[in-house]
């Protein structure tokens, strides 16, 4: 029996299947009548405004298949008990560890302060020439850097070992203590008693009414003087008036952002003048790695009962 597969135009479409009726979509708007007698609905660039709608009008769907990480805003929109959600976890692992590290170099290595400079002219003589390799203040490289990731999932897995190579002593934060790909896990219950030895955060914390807030103006105020905060989670989980504060006072060394609370960024949010802030439009992802691969095997799937890849529910 051929199934018909809802396919966001943003992406190139797999190898035509004699049992899969491939309709392309336009990711951007409402879907078209004729299309909401689908069996699958491929997610990917979807405005989350859009979600529910397709909820309530695909009659028909048994696999909803999402190729980000995270899916809160499938689990939300409100899909019946008896649709089949998965994510696109993995798909993102070496981008997303990718972008944050590049995010974590810059404020080390001070490329937000050069390039300021650069742009006025200046020869940044304070960062020039010699320099002492673990000076007092936050740190200038990651050769003995303590960086805690907190949310140590496949994102994490792949990024660790990467800040490993560069000399950074790596742990990582979960919901249960343990090790995970050779690195020391701690508890989230734990996460208090680790903040004031971290000279790096990452946050890869997934969206969630536990997650929201969880870096408040008491965990920022856990951390040294001299830490950096990076988060490519979501922004939800960081309080951003906290962390602006925290800024303002010098006491957080700097802080990278991927993720907001409201996106795009409003005009008037204090984090674009936030002092020692470098600020990414949500640009650490956006180009799922096997994403054909992953949806051909959950299809798969959908047709024996068995064999699920990243089954939400």
């Amino acid at each position: 029996m051929t199934m018909c597969v809802l396919w966001p135009d943003v992406l190139p479409s797999p190898t035509p299947d004699d049992e899969v009726d491939l309709v392309v979509y336009d990711a951007a708007s409402p879907l078209p009548e004729s299309a909401c007698d689908a069996d699958v609905f491929v997610v990917w660039a979807r405005p989350g405004h859009l979600l529910p709608d397709d909820a309530r009008r695909l009659r028909s769907v048994r696999l909803v298949q999402g190729l980000m990480a995270g899916t809160d805003a499938l689990v939300d929109a409100g899909f019946g008990d008896d649709v089949t959600l998965c994510s696109g976890v993995g798909l993102h692992d070496a981008t997303v560890s990718e972008h944050t590290l590049a995010l974590i170099l810059a404020l080390v290595r001070r490329l937000p302060t050069l390039v300021d400079a650069q742009r006025e002219s200046e020869w940044c003589s304070d960062l020039a020439g010699h320099q002492p390799l673990h000076p007092e203040g936050p740190v200038t490289t990651l050769l003995d850097a303590n960086v805690l990731v907190w949310g140590f999932g496949s994102i994490a897995t792949t990024l660790a070992p990467m800040l490993a190579a560069l000399g950074a002593h790596v742990r990582g934060v979960a919901r249960s203590a343990g090790e995970r790909a050779g690195f020391e896990v701690v508890s989230a219950d734990d996460v208090d008693a680790v903040l004031p030895e971290t000279d790096v955060l990452v946050s890869l914390l997934p969206g969630t009414p536990e997650t929201r807030h969880v870096l408040d103006a008491r965990r920022l105020a856990l951390l040294p003087d001299r830490a950096f905060v990076v988060n490519v989670g979501r922004g939800s989980v960081l309080d951003e008036e906290a962390l602006v504060a925290a800024l303002e006072a010098g006491t957080l060394g700097g802080a990278a952002l991927d993720v907001m609370e409201t996106e795009p960024l409003p005009e008037d949010s204090p984090l674009w003048t936030a002092p020692r802030t470098l600020l990414t439009p949500h640009c650490a992802g956006g180009r799922p790695v096997g994403y054909a691969d992953l949806v051909q095997q959950n299809l798969a799937a959908l047709r024996t009962g068995e064999g699920w890849r990243n089954r939400v529910r």
